[in-house]
C-alpha cells in the first residue's frame, strides 16, 4: 500500500459566518468521509484540520543570510490550504477516487515519497 498526502483547499470565508449546525454538519461529513475510506480497504493515518492562513508565519531560506520569518503565509491566494489527510490506498487510481469523496473544495493529491535508504539514488 503506497501513501498518498489530500492537501484541501478551500475559501477561508466559510468560517466568517459559521453556525454551530453548520460545523456539526461538515464535521459528519468528514466522518463519512474516514468511514468510507475504510469501506474500500484503504486506511486514514492521520489528518487535521489548520487554523486560518492569517495565523501562519513563514520561514525563508536565504543563501548566505540568516532565514528571514514573516508573519501570514507567503503568496495571497483565494483558497488556502485548510486541513490534510494522509491516506494508505492500494495506489494513485484508488487514492484519487477517495479525493473525489472528500468533503472539500479542492483535494491535490500527492503521493509520500519515500526518503528511506532503499529509496535514495545509488551513490
Amino acid at each position: 500500500m503506497a501513501q498518498y498526502m489530500f492537501l484541501l483547499y478551500d475559501s477561508e470565508d466559510w468560517y466568517d459566518d459559521l453556525t454551530r449546525a453548520e460545523w456539526d454538519q461538515a464535521m459528519k461529513l468528514h466522518g463519512e468521509f474516514a468511514a468510507a475510506v475504510e469501506k474500500a480497504g484503504a486506511r486514514v493515518l492521520g489528518g487535521e484540520a489548520l487554523e486560518r492562513s492569517s495565523t501562519a508565519s513563514t520561514v525563508k531560506q536565504r543563501e548566505g543570510a540568516e532565514p528571514m520569518v514573516t508573519d501570514g503565509p507567503f503568496i495571497e491566494t483565494k483558497e488556502a490550504l485548510g486541513g490534510f489527510y494522509l491516506i494508505e490506498a492500494r495506489d494513485l487510481d484508488q487514492a484519487l477516487e477517495l479525493a473525489k469523496l472528500c468533503p472539500s473544495g479542492n483535494v491535490e493529491v500527492r503521493p509520500v515519497m519515500s526518503t528511506s535508504d532503499e529509496a535514495a539514488p545509488p551513490a
